[in-house]
């Protein structure tokens, strides 16, 4: 698929269909400029979502978040991060946790992410998928870059019309 026909709205909602118990786990650094995007879409979902999904700020260690999101029991679980993709800055994709060893994805810190993957898989029944958007910058900072910001705030909109 070519990256003009890619569209990550219908994405989203198309993985989202038949959702029941959904976490959604931002990843990245606060002090990293738009590597921060994961959480700040977590942080932006608040008081917009039911009950029936749990948002967890990873940060950069989602792996500490592993026995709350196998005790919610859940269907899916979306984690969101920054990822430097052969994308313009702002553009996101979803791949699955098997797409981690064969696409040419890079992220801005390092983490253990397939196997984060893996032990989610094999604990729950959840279908697992990473939100990727690429950033702008990742330099030492605090706040997102313009369009970075406004590609999270798309994505909110996008899940808040989408989730049980």
């Amino acid at each position: 698929m070519s990256k003009e026909e890619y569209n990550i709205q219908e994405e989203l909602k198309k993985w989202l269909s038949g959702a029941r118990r959904v976490v959604i786990a931002g990843i990245g650094n606060p002090i990293r400029m738009d590597d921060f995007v994961g959480v700040k879409i977590v942080q932006d979902l608040r008081e917009k979502v039911s009950d029936k999904v749990l948002l967890i700020e990873c940060e950069t260690v989602p792996e500490s978040s592993l026995q709350e999101i196998v005790d919610f029991n859940p269907t899916h679980v979306l984690l969101i991060d920054a990822a430097i993709l052969d994308l313009r800055p702002g553009e996101a994709r979803l791949l699955n946790c098997k797409q981690l060893t064969s696409f040419p994805a890079i992220s801005t810190h390092v983490l253990p992410l397939r196997i984060f993957c893996e032990y989610i898989s094999e604990t729950t029944s959840a279908k697992i998928v990473l939100l990727l958007v690429v950033p702008r910058q990742t330099d030492f900072g605090e706040g997102l870059t313009a369009e970075i910001s406004a590609a999270a705030d798309e994505i909110v909109n996008v899940l808040v019309d989408s989730l049980p």
